[in-house]
């Protein structure tokens, strides 16, 4: 059992720094390009970039989300004599996915940009099909890591893909050059195929699959990542539809003064994704050994972990937005400072839903992880129309609110029920997460 418990300490530690790491540089990279963009596009080519982007991460959620979880839950705890199977499987439905969307992508890029009156972000959708096609490689290739419980080349190539794009900007940035945003499109598509042959060092020794497609996987896959695949769906278009019905009602420089607030709230959303990918195989896992009484202690534990790290930030971004929206974007979008207090304030429950969603998926019960994403991206939706066709920007951001604390409700009420869990834990263990860092890891460099 010590033997066990002294692994299980290793895997966190470890796959917990590699993470945590991951997601602080690419946070940072995104985060240095969009502080490079905001001051070298106007208003106008910000916001058609933020729409183009935030479309196009629909697409990515609709591919990951019908394959990640299912293909990382059977390669966690299934016989290794099927792991070619089920590569072979998720590798036909990730391209003839991948497929279909870029038709689809293709077939809406001439009505997205008459509805934004942007007919500059039509080139944009056509040149993404070639960027979609290296990122679905790609992704595969990190999902068969992570269900491997193994991280470095998921970082290494990240970081590449990230880095370049940035390298990129400030080059233009440095000397003064005027880009196109085409060009950013051609940028991301080089980066990709730079990581995917990088990325392949990593994963060729786990490129054991079969040209033959077995009809059980595929089924297998698709029975699971079904209700994944609308939960990402209604995830996604939760976080985003306000940014695009922003771009149609109003203008796409009022999506782009909202998304500023958005990029802000991501950095403080690093341990929220970094402990979201830990806690997936894990909880799978667990499930299988120890039962659902673990999976009760992951939940409590992990949210009440990203809360101490995130609660700090979040005081100082509510205390001070002026101060931090000046010195990010610039002058010129003061009116993201009342938006940016607003989405501090349901940005406290983003842990609560992204955990709900983790655990639910892992002990096969995503079907209701999928009802409820479904019901809030409905609610979202017209919560958004309303509040703002009557109140601008900032109905878009009281409608997220909203919506974020009925979904808020509902996903504890269920936890509780499924796997007795309660709310109050989480803040203790908040609570205790301080003494408890500074006893393991402070105090003894000191002593």
């Amino acid at each position: 059992m010590a033997v066990e418990k002294k692994g299980n300490d290793q895997y966190w530690l470890k796959s917990g720094f590699i993470n945590v790491l991951q997601n602080l540089t690419g946070v940072l990279f995104g985060f240095g390009g969009f502080y490079l963009l905001v001051r070298m596009l106007d208003k106008h080519s910000f916001g058609v970039w933020t729409l183009f982007a935030a479309t196009t991460t629909i697409f990515e959620m609709v591919r990951s989300g019908l394959i990640q979880n299912a293909l990382i839950k059977y390669l966690s705890f299934s016989d290794a004599k099927e792991h070619n199977k089920i590569l072979s499987a998720s590798f036909a439905l990730s391209g003839g996915l991948t497929l279909l969307c870029i038709l689809v992508n293709l077939l809406l890029a001439t009505y997205l940009g008459r509805i934004w009156n942007s007919e500059e972000i039509i080139p944009l959708f056509w040149v993404y099909s070639l960027v979609y096609l290296f990122s679905g490689i790609l992704s595969q290739f990190h999902w068969m890591e992570q269900a491997n419980f193994r991280f470095n080349g998921i970082f290494v190539t990240n970081f590449l893909k990230s880095g370049v794009f940035f390298c990129f900007l400030l080059f233009c940035f440095i000397f003064d050059i005027q880009i196109q945003l085409i060009q950013l499109v051609y940028v991301q598509a080089a980066a990709l195929f730079l990581a995917i042959l990088l990325e392949y060092y990593f994963v060729k020794d786990l490129l054991n699959f079969t040209l033959q497609v077995t009809g059980e996987w595929v089924k297998k896959l698709l029975n699971y990542g079904k209700y994944a695949f609308g939960t990402s769906i209604g995830s996604i278009l939760s976080s985003t539809i306000d940014q695009m019905m922003l771009g149609s009602l109003l203008s796409p420089a009022a999506s782009g003064a909202f998304n500023i607030a958005v990029r802000i709230m991501n950095l403080v959303d690093i341990p929220t994704n970094a402990i979201a990918v830990i806690v997936f195989p894990q909880s799978a896992r667990r499930l299988a050994t120890e039962g659902e009484a673990a999976i009760k202690y992951l939940y409590e534990k992990s949210v009440g972990t990203i809360l101490a790290i995130l609660i700090p930030a979040l005081l100082f971004l509510f205390l001070f937005p002026d101060f931090v929206v000046s010195f990010i974007a610039g002058d010129k979008y003061t009116e993201t400072i009342p938006i940016l207090k607003v989405t501090v304030l349901y940005c406290v429950l983003i842990p609560f839903g992204r955990q709900f969603g983790t655990i639910l998926d892992s002990i096969g019960k995503p079907k209701i992880t999928f009802s409820l994403v479904l019901l809030s991206a409905i609610i979202n939706l017209g919560l958004n129309y309303i509040l703002i066709t009557r109140m601008g920007v900032m109905g878009a951001a009281y409608a997220t609110l909203i919506s974020n604390i009925i979904n808020f409700v509902i996903s504890q009420t269920i936890l509780n029920r499924i796997l007795n869990v309660n709310i109050f834990s989480t803040f203790i263990y908040a609570y205790r997460f301080y003494p408890e860092f500074f006893v393991k890891y402070i105090k003894p460099r000191f002593t």
